[in-house]
């Protein structure tokens, strides 16, 4: 079976994105921005939270990345990249 491109990318990034790292946020789009991780939530990242019908919050993002121009970027796998 062939992987898709985001799982094939996330997979990408587990292995080698790392705290202190220089990364790309983003990488291939418009927002695309690069900083250096500060954070891996991995395992404590979370699950979306529903009660009945309401849905109360989002999973959190596995990374932290402080970014370039100063603020934090929180984003999955899929959307990090190591600068090399």
């Amino acid at each position: 079976m062939k992987q898709n491109k985001r799982e094939t990318a996330a997979k990408e990034a587990e292995q080698a994105v790392q705290v202190d790292a220089a990364v790309r946020v983003y990488p291939g789009t418009s927002r695309e921005m690069t900083g250096i991780v500060i954070e891996d939530f991995g395992d404590i990242s979370g699950q979306a939270v529903d009660v009945g019908e309401h849905h109360i919050v989002d999973a959190a993002r596995r990374w932290a990345v402080q970014v370039s121009d100063g603020t934090l970027a929180f984003v999955d796998d899929a959307d990090i990249a190591l600068i090399t």
